[in-house]
């Protein structure tokens, strides 16, 4: 499988609506965790724009965008833009073989 950065960025107007949605969302990110699709995530500290990071597993771009379109957050329109984009570990975590073989074309 391939890793995936997924970035969410959230309205200013939508906080009430994930406080109301977050308990279905951590629960969505949860069981995705625990089936070994979600690596991390995490939201973006005090300060930055309202969004989240998360690294998830997947065969394509086609099928991270399928899973997180369940995502409860994205359901219900409290993710303004989302973009996922291939990542090519290459330091901190499993790199793939060929991305390993790869890491000096940087």
């Amino acid at each position: 499988m391939a890793t995936f950065a997924v970035t969410y960025t959230y309205a200013d107007a939508t906080a009430a609506g994930r406080d109301e949605h977050r308990p279905r969302h951590v629960e969505f990110l949860k069981s995705q965790y625990d089936g070994g699709r979600l690596v991390t995530s995490g939201p973006f500290g005090p300060g930055e724009t309202p969004g989240a990071l998360l690294i998830v597993k997947g065969d394509s771009k086609t099928d991270v965008e399928a899973l997180m379109n369940q995502d409860p957050f994205y359901i219900n329109n409290l993710v303004e833009m989302r973009n996922i984009r291939q990542w090519n570990i290459v330091f901190g975590a499993e790199p793939a073989g060929a991305d390993a073989a790869n890491a000096g074309r940087n």
